[in-house]
């Protein structure tokens, strides 16, 4: 059996995951008014039992308004709150830290499905009126969002706040707050979608306000000992937006604020003009930036999906964190297979160990 970084433990304050491997917050879109069902509960028990250190509930919105779809996850009410307590227990009680990705998705709110088609829904169609930091679609034939006054500001970070506080109540040990994606947070840091002329907006210091003022209202409600990450967006991927010098200075504001544990560094989602190099690992680079230039744990998320790949982006202190989506939708036992293709003893579920054979 060979040494592994990647099935090491990791403690962010009193909260230890038992390998280095977290499951990102993929929205399912099948809620009903909110609220998480069967689905949810056998799609992240699965990823549970599956080995995962961290397993995340997918975006799950502060209010209504919120929600990319209608079929989004929510945490505005406490009937959500005792529906995704179940989900909580299950993911503790078979080894997994229990987490949870609270978030608002501003103008990319009232969409279809996905599989629908994807976009904004007129009121004929069921959408609803939608917010952001200044009213610029998120695209043609996408809806304008009203901009939000100081009030509703103030009114949506409070949201944010009571939506920390049933996560503590569901049983929930760690909350990422999702900054990333063009959803509203991202909005309000990136200067494509920012142009606000009050202290919301134009410099630096100002866009990133909101989001600060975020993070302390969710401490106010979230336990001192218990881990909150922020996902961010480190580049627009287009010239004039927010980039990764942005996103080294953030962190490091993050950073000495003490009360963030981890910036999942993500990327894009602002602008559908985006230009983005894909390939494997091609947002590593930016979770080894903002590790090393912030001294702040960082998780790494994007076409990670070979063992091999996910032991060097750790094993060569380039993130903290491997955080997979796509290799979880195909394979929810990743981390078993994983640990196989790596030559590490890990212990499978006792009522699984026949199949410990291939």
């Amino acid at each position: 059996m060979s040494e592994s970084q990647l099935f090491k433990p990791v403690t962010f304050r009193s909260v230890t995951a038992r390998n280095r491997i977290m499951v990102s917050p993929m929205c399912q879109y099948s809620a009903v008014d909110g609220a998480p069902n069967d689905w949810h509960f056998q799609n992240l028990a699965s990823r549970t039992v599956g080995g995962a250190g961290i397993v995340c509930v997918e975006m799950t919105n502060v209010e209504a308004r919120g929600r990319i779809t209608a079929g989004c996850m929510g945490l505005w009410n406490d009937a959500q709150r005792d529906a995704l307590a179940d989900i909580a227990r299950f993911v503790k009680a078979f080894g997994a830290v229990a987490a949870i990705q609270i978030a608002h998705a501003g103008r990319k709110a009232s969409c279809s499905r996905p599989w629908e088609g994807g976009k904004g829904l007129s009121p004929e169609q069921g959408g609803w009126p939608i917010i952001g930091p200044s009213p610029i679609p998120f695209g043609d034939g996408y809806p304008v969002p009203q901009e939000m006054d100081e009030a509703k500001i103030r009114m949506i970070v409070a949201q944010f706040a009571a939506s920390a506080r049933r996560a503590r109540e569901a049983g929930f040990d760690l909350i990422e707050i999702h900054g990333a994606h063009g959803y509203l947070i991202s909005t309000f840091l990136s200067p494509i979608t920012n142009r606000r002329t009050d202290r919301y907006g134009g410099s630096f210091e100002n866009r990133v306000r909101f989001l600060l003022e975020v993070v302390d209202a969710v401490r106010t409600e979230w336990p001192a000992d218990k881990p909150l990450f922020v996902r961010i967006s480190c580049t627009d991927w287009m010239e004039g937006g927010w980039g990764l010098e942005d996103s080294v200075k953030l962190a490091q504001l993050l950073k000495a604020g003490g009360k963030v544990d981890l910036v999942d560094c993500s990327s894009g989602g602002v602008d559908p003009r985006q230009k983005i190099e894909l390939r494997p690992g091609y947002q590593v680079p930016f979770a080894e930036a903002v590790r090393k230039r912030a001294g702040i744990a960082t998780g790494a998320v994007g076409m990670i999906s070979a063992p091999e790949m996910a032991e060097e982006i750790v094993a060569s202190g380039k993130a903290d964190l491997v955080i997979m989506a796509r290799a979880f939708l195909n394979d929810p036992y990743w981390p078993l297979h994983a640990a196989k293709a790596l030559k590490v003893k890990v212990a499978w579920p006792p009522q699984y160990q026949r199949g410990d054979i291939f």
